[in-house]
């Protein structure tokens, strides 16, 4: 059975899937985030939505990257998660 993983990284050396892939990085970063941040305060999908008051399906489209949350939804996941939301900006060649 081919494994995802295998599959990304032969995929990585076409230049059009990379640069694509390169171009919704930060998404997978911020996808990768929620779920770390859900998983470290020991909460299920759903245990999250219930404290967030929304769905788990809500839950899940956070952590699959596929929506782009408001700061507001982002402030509602760290009071559920018992973190701090911080933002910032990186300057290029910084």
């Amino acid at each position: 059975m081919t494994r995802a993983k295998d599959l990304h990284k032969k995929w990585m050396k076409n230049p059009k899937y990379k640069d694509e892939y390169e171009k919704l990085a930060p998404e997978f970063k911020l996808a990768g985030i929620i779920v770390e941040a859900r998983t470290k305060a020991g909460l299920t999908q759903a245990q999250l939505a219930k404290r967030m008051k929304t769905t788990q399906s809500v839950i899940a489209r956070l952590e699959g990257g596929r929506v782009h949350p408001s700061t507001e939804t982002l402030e509602r996941f760290a009071k559920a998660t018992g973190s701090r939301l911080k933002i910032g900006f990186e300057f290029a060649g910084a």
